[in-house]
Order: structure tokens, then C-alpha cells, then sequence
């Protein structure tokens, strides 16, 4: 079973440092997917805006500038209120948003807590499809019928 952890809140489009526009949005963990983290953008068109990013980036973002290329993210202060800016880079133009830091933060610890830091691996199965995909030819049956599967064994 997977768990999803989610959060709506109202984002900042920074137009310029005095004027900016509310975009609704939504956060979005799944634990099928568990290195990502999922925000839409609902900007009053048709199709959402979706930014699929890594949710470590998002982490140190909370707490000292991260990221370079599509994505950055950095902690800051606006109006006395501590924020975390997200700056979205693409072929068809860039952004910078505003997010309250409380609301960020605490939908963080929420997905931190359903899958902590470094089981993001054990969640996907990745040791188990790595061992099965290093495991030599035919290595289950030879252990099925009591051969190890070495040549080492005298069978050859």
C-alpha cells in the first residue's frame, strides 16, 4: 500500500519585489514515488502547471540555498515572515515563487515521517531487483536442486 501526503496552499508568483500574484497550488509526497516531490500549479488556465523535483532539495532548501539548473531553492524573510523561494527554470520561460515556510515545513516533516531519509530505496525494492540482477544465470535453481552455482563445485 502507498501512502500520498498532501497540502494546498497559496504560492507567490514574484513579479518584481513589489508586486507579486497569488498562485494556488498543491503539494504532493507519494511513497511509490519516493525520491520526488510533486507541486501543481493551478494558474487559471485549463492545464495545471506540473514540477516534479527531488524532495531532498526541498529539505536543504528549508534551511540554506540549494540546487542548480530547473530548480533552486533557498530559504528568506518577507514581511517579517520566514518563506522558502522556489526559482522554476524551463524553455518556455521562468519563475519565482513564494511559499510560506511554516506550511512547507510541516508538510515536510509529515513525508518525513511516513518514509524517513535513506529508506527511499528499500520503499522502490532496489536492493532486491540489484541482487536479482547480479545474481549469476540460473543461481535459484541451481540452489533449488543443491548445487551452489559455482563452477568451483566439480559438476563441470
Amino acid at each position: 500500500m502507498h501512502t500520498v501526503v498532501e497540502r494546498e496552499l497559496e504560492l507567490k508568483l514574484v513579479l518584481s519585489p513589489e508586486r507579486n500574484v497569488p498562485v494556488p497550488a498543491r503539494l504532493t509526497y507519494r511513497t511509490d514515488d519516493p525520491c520526488a516531490v510533486h507541486i501543481v500549479f493551478h494558474v487559471g488556465s485549463e492545464h495545471p502547471v506540473n514540477w516534479t523535483f527531488a524532495r531532498e532539495l526541498l529539505v536543504e532548501g528549508v534551511f540554506r540555498p540549494c540546487g542548480t539548473g530547473d530548480v533552486r531553492v533557498w530559504p528568506s524573510k518577507s514581511e517579517g515572515r520566514g518563506v522558502i523561494l522556489v526559482a522554476l527554470s524551463s524553455p518556455d520561460g521562468d519563475a519565482l515563487l513564494e511559499a510560506p515556510s511554516t506550511a512547507v515545513s510541516a508538510w515536510l516533516e509529515r513525508t518525513l515521517r511516513v518514509l524517513p531519509p535513506g529508506s527511499e530505496s528499500a520503499a522502490l525494492g532496489l536492493d532486491e531487483a540489484l541482487a536479482e540482477l547480479l545474481a549469476p544465470a540460473g543461481a535459484d535453481e541451481l540452489r533449488a536442486h543443491g548445487a551452489s552455482g559455482d563452477p568451483q563445485d566439480g559438476d563441470a
